[in-house]
């Protein structure tokens, strides 16, 4: 069994007499309790990046695993505090050096915000700081030599003396010889001390400026993969219920995806689309641009029926209601809210690889909008559906139902799923109209959402077109549009403009607010 860094070996471990050696000390610098511990090491075992760092410093430094325990704990830690110098093991003087140079900054404080109480992502900031700490403990390389020196020089003290006392009375010359030789051999402890501190101080620019780096770059990189969690969706709820593993490879898969590069698009998109959700008022319809007058108790200003509370104004409401002067809110728009599924019909053609303002592809814009899409499906408790398209023969579906998780992997895979090819309306939005059909059948809802995002046009036939405007009189569905890059699809009576309730046109790439209305009126 591995024994626990923090606490002094047993007596029976070493060669000599129990009153021989020097008290026992802390080989660890940061102050923990056995559960802290006890997540180091589970968290160690579990990650063999962390394993394989151990044994490389290790193989030079003495100490190496005992400073990336501490790191570790100083970065797990709610509030993590070092131990008094006089407490801690002299071989570990360094580390502790070292620690408190790497918690001065304020980015070790900005640093903690994400690893706090994190055990993965204070795993991730140890590994962040390797080639740092490296370089620091090549800084520190004389001051440990020193110590150990130091120590040797109090051991062997501690055993002549042990030796002289043992000797007492036997032999003079012997116990003088002892005495004579514990004497030196403290003063060569005292000269090692001594040495140790000088080492120490000439290292210590050099140790801080590195800790004072590593920190900054620690933060830096635990900050991203925060926020690149964030743009996807994944929530701190989700993370800690990981395996370290399988975090690890999630991880990893965002910061390789297609559209990693666009996860400061996709995280702006999902924020500007709460903001929106926000805005909505409930009880009313459309886009709200105001307050008119009229008798619909449906958009009724809450003013209005405070008045109701009055009994002397009753009379008041009454007769403003009949005459149809009651305040309300005034919108445009859709007159009814989708109570069906929400279905993104995404063009994925060839031509979507293009790039717009600021670099942004279409495509990267489109799946942003997607997936703002899957946000607001969740969030109203109601199906999504992503349909990706491009030519007649080429086309994924991607379910996810309202009443199950919505796997992070699949919606990975949807958003990085590129099909190529040529544009065809007819496919995805057949399939889109069967599933609304479908879910009519199964559930008995109606009045879906399709949102078609395409930057082409192409051509329908009247069959499909007839029978297109029969199923979408039937299930009362809504088609809205967004097409990408400005292109001939956004004209006035192009096909696109015939099939869509409302039609927009993006050319600002960078721009989320562009869609902001699909989400106050879905």
């Amino acid at each position: 069994m591995t024994r626990d860094a923090s606490h002094p070996a047993p007596p029976q471990e070493t060669d000599t007499p129990p009153s021989a050696v020097p008290a026992q000390r802390h080989t660890t610098t940061v102050v923990a309790d056995r559960f802290d511990l006890a997540t180091w090491h589970d968290t160690r075992a579990q990650s063999t990046a962390l394993r394989d760092l151990a044994a490389e410093l290790s193989a030079r430094h003495e100490g190496a695993t005992d400073l990336l325990t501490d790191v570790f704990l100083a970065a797990y830690q709610a509030r993590p505090r070092l131990r008094d110098r006089a407490t801690v093991d002299p071989a570990r003087l360094v580390n502790h050096h070292i620690l408190t140079s790497l918690m001065e900054p304020p980015e070790f404080a900005e640093l903690r915000r994400t690893t706090a109480g994190d055990a993965y992502a204070a795993a991730m900031s140890v590994l962040a700081m390797s080639t740092m700490l490296r370089r620091i403990l090549e800084h520190a390389d004389e001051a440990e030599q020193a110590s150990r020196d130091q120590i040797k020089a109090e051991r062997a003290a501690a055993q002549l003396g042990e030796a002289a006392r043992q000797s007492d009375g036997e032999a003079d010359d012997t116990d003088q010889a002892l005495r004579e030789a514990a004497e030196t051999a403290r003063t060569a402890s005292v000269q090692a001390m001594d040495s140790a501190t000088q080492a120490l101080t000439a290292a210590a620019p050099g140790m801080r400026a590195a800790a004072h780096a590593a920190a900054a770059q620690a933060a830096t990189a635990a900050r991203r993969e925060a926020e690149l969690l964030r743009a996807w969706g994944v929530g701190s709820a989700q993370t800690e219920r990981m395996p370290f593993a399988e975090r690890l490879r999630l991880a990893e898969r965002l910061a390789t995806s297609r559209l990693a590069r666009w996860a400061d698009l996709i995280g702006r998109f999902r924020q500007m689309a709460s903001g929106e959700r926000a805005r909505k008022v409930e009880h009313t319809s459309g886009e709200l641009v105001g307050v008119t007058l009229g008798d619909d108790l449906s958009r009724i200003v809450p003013s209005e029926l405070a008045h109701l509370g009055l009994p002397p104004l009753r009379a008041v409401f009454a007769a403003r209601f009949a005459a149809g002067e009651l305040m309300l809110y005034d919108s445009r728009g859709e007159h009814s809210f989708g109570r069906g599924a929400i279905i993104a019909c995404v063009d994925t053609s060839h031509s979507m690889y293009e790039e717009g303002p600021g670099g942004v592809t279409r495509e990267a814009w489109a799946k942003a909008c997607a997936l703002a899409l899957l946000d607001q499906a969740r969030h109203a408790r109601r199906d999504f559906v992503g349909i990706l398209f491009s030519a007649a023969d080429k086309l994924q579906v991607f379910r996810f139902p309202a009443d199950e998780p919505a796997p992070v992997e699949r919606v990975l895979e949807f958003a990085e799923t590129f099909l190529g090819g040529g544009t065809d309306y007819q496919r995805p939005l057949g399939t889109a109209a069967e599933l609304l059909q479908q879910e009519f059948d199964d559930a008995a809802r109606s009045r879906g959402d399709i949102v078609m995002i395409t930057d082409d046009d192409c051509g329908v036939t009247e069959a499909w077109m007839r029978q297109w405007k029969e199923t979408k009189r039937r299930l009362g569905f809504r088609v809205f549009g967004a097409a990408v890059g400005v292109p001939p699809a956004a004209a006035a009576e192009s096909v696109l403009d015939v099939l869509c309730d409302n039609l927009r046109s993006i050319e600002d790439l960078t721009d989320v607010h562009a869609a902001a209305d699909l989400f106050r009126v879905i």
